[in-house]
């Protein structure tokens, strides 16, 4: 599934071939995704693009009477192609630009949406979320307080969207990590300063995959159809039985809130 970085590298590559131009119509071969794609959207024509935003896992292109929020589900993807680029299989949504170009949504899973909203404000899917792991709003002190009397084991504890948005399955790995805790741990047993450098190393991993260009996944490509490279720099996650890289102790796998989670027992505390 594309996490945070995937999302942000997608919204990075999209952004200067949309803002300051239009969107023509919306061309809607699968509207049955997710959610039905909103009939706002297969009724827009010659739409100008004001901004290219990300919350958690949504794209946000803002429209001067409303908002277009995508996601990419499990397996999706936007590129941005000429127009005359003939859709496949698994393109289900084409944005028209005004530069003859077109952002084409592809999923095969067909788990992602396209919704329309008028104040983001009152979005059913955005008004739950949690801070950005990447904004001032998220500390090693909101990190603590929030923690106080939680039994709930760290790494599902860290992949909640109200607590905070876009660690998922493989950042959380990640950075439990490099934080040398361990994800078995309730988060009530953070002290101050683990909770400190938990939120100081989500911070730096996020944003160093986000530089690299994200994960590469099977299912992930960048807006210009290259994959990402922060998965060849992988600590943990889906290494289970190779070498940790820092002790040569074997990795290790459990699954924790259904999702696999990595760590090296030895490295983490």
């Amino acid at each position: 599934m594309p996490e945070l970085p995937e999302i942000e590298t997608s919204r990075r590559g999209i952004e200067p071939y949309m803002v300051g131009h239009h969107i023509v119509k919306a061309v809607v071969r699968q509207p049955k995704l997710r959610w039905p794609v909103s009939g706002q959207i297969m009724a827009l024509e010659n739409a100008p693009v004001i901004s290219v935003q990300r919350r958690a896992k949504y794209l946000l292109i803002e429209l001067p009477n409303g908002w277009i929020i995508g996601h990419l589900g499990m397996s999706g993807s936007v590129r941005i192609l000429p127009e005359f680029i003939e859709p496949g299989k698994h393109d289900h949504v084409d944005f028209i630009l005004s530069t003859g170009q077109v952002l084409r949504y592809t999923d095969p899973r067909r788990f992602g949406a396209w919704l329309w909203e008028e104040d983001l404000a009152t979005s059913n899917v955005l008004k739950h979320l949690g801070p950005e792991p990447l904004s001032d709003a998220f500390s090693g002190e909101y990190l603590f307080t929030r923690s106080r009397n939680k039994k709930t084991l760290i790494k599902p504890w860290l992949m909640d969207n109200k607590l905070v948005v876009g660690v998922g399955n493989i950042y959380a790995s990640e950075s439990l990590f490099e934080a040398k805790i361990l994800p078995q741990r309730p988060a009530g047993s953070l002290t101050e300063s683990e909770a400190q450098q938990l939120a100081v190393t989500i911070k730096k991993v996020l944003q160093r995959s986000i530089e690299q260009g994200g994960t590469t996944l099977k299912d992930f490509l960048q807006a210009d159809g290259k994959p990402g490279y922060f998965a060849q720099e992988l600590q943990v996650y889906g290494r289970a039985g190779e070498p940790c890289k820092a002790c040569g102790t074997l990795i290790e796998s459990e699954k924790h809130g259904q999702r696999t989670t990595f760590f090296c027992r030895h490295c983490q505390r």
